[in-house]
């Protein structure tokens, strides 16, 4: 397929490239583009306020998860657009995340023991009840039908926050969708750094747990294999509660994303209900075993 002009016109390529563009996301767009050289993956997206998403600073996470070994070189970096390597690999699935729990658990102990070294510049904190309050205002803000339930749903952002314990502060990927994760058939990588920072485990281990739709069992092998022993009550009510933060602040984005996104095919009030539904789900679950917030 030829290349659109957005992409030939890029300094980067050897000979004339070929484009194709790849499908999935949900906020930028992707093409996987040939050259003399061989494949790579050119990926356009702007900053995104709205969503605390600052290109320069993806872009400079992206080539630090590469200098620790869990994300693909950065080949070239302008305003907008970003151009990496392409990794010979197959997506992963909810499916994938599920079968191997223990495999996601030690991936995510090196992401966080590791990255903080390579990490340059003005640090970033990712903390998800600030996120949820500040995606409130752009929701009240934004005319959006979901703005009646805003308050119940900082009410309950509170509540869950109030369920954290003290962890130590470790740099995270913070966006750990199954597709984010690749695999090589010898090792799995790490993409999109758009939330990346600083913060602690609790998201990336909730995050992953709920994305992929884990049972009990699968998650309690996660934690063991992340924490290297069982955790106690208090870390997995923490846990239970920073599961359904992450599916309300899931939610909320896919709701800030209607207001100020139109990525094709995306329905974002669809996956904000889906979302919804699954925190409702969430929710039960956490009352059965830990009762009331």
């Amino acid at each position: 397929m030829t290349a659109p002009s957005q992409i030939t016109a890029l300094p980067c390529w050897s000979g004339t490239p070929s484009a194709v563009l790849l499908e999935g996301g949900l906020s930028n767009e992707s093409w996987l583009v040939t050259d003399a050289t061989g494949q790579h993956v050119a990926r356009f997206g702007r900053d995104f306020p709205f969503h605390h998403v600052d290109r320069a600073r993806e872009v400079a996470t992206a080539r630090a998860a590469h200098a620790a070994g869990f994300g693909p070189a950065v080949e070239y970096a302008a305003p907008g657009v970003s151009v990496v390597q392409f990794i010979p690999s197959r997506t992963w699935a909810a499916d994938d995340v599920r079968a191997a729990p223990d495999r996601i658990g030690m991936l995510l102990r090196r992401f966080h023991d590791g990255m903080a070294r390579h990490i340059h510049g003005t640090p970033y904190i990712f903390w998800p009840f600030h996120v949820i309050r500040d995606y409130a205002r752009t929701i009240a803000a934004g005319g959006s039908p979901f703005a009646p339930e805003l308050p119940r749903f900082l009410t309950l952002s509170d509540r869950l926050e109030a369920a954290q314990i003290a962890l130590p502060i470790i740099f995270g990927h913070h966006d750990l969708l199954p597709a984010n994760i690749l695999e090589d058939g010898t090792r799995l990588w790490l993409i999109d750094y758009e939330y990346a920072g600083f913060g602690t485990a609790m998201f990336d281990l909730a995050g992953v747990s709920s994305n992929a739709g884990m049972t009990p069992d699968e998650t309690a092998t996660l934690l063991h294999s992340y924490l290297g022993h069982t955790p106690d009550a208090g870390f997995q009510r923490a846990f239970a509660a920073m599961q359904c933060a992450s599916l309300l602040r899931e939610a909320m984005w896919a709701m800030v994303s209607d207001i100020h996104l139109a990525a094709h095919g995306s329905d974002y009030r669809d996956y904000a209900r889906e979302n919804l539904s699954r925190l409702d789900a969430a929710l039960d679950q956490f009352i059965q075993t830990h009762g009331t917030l």
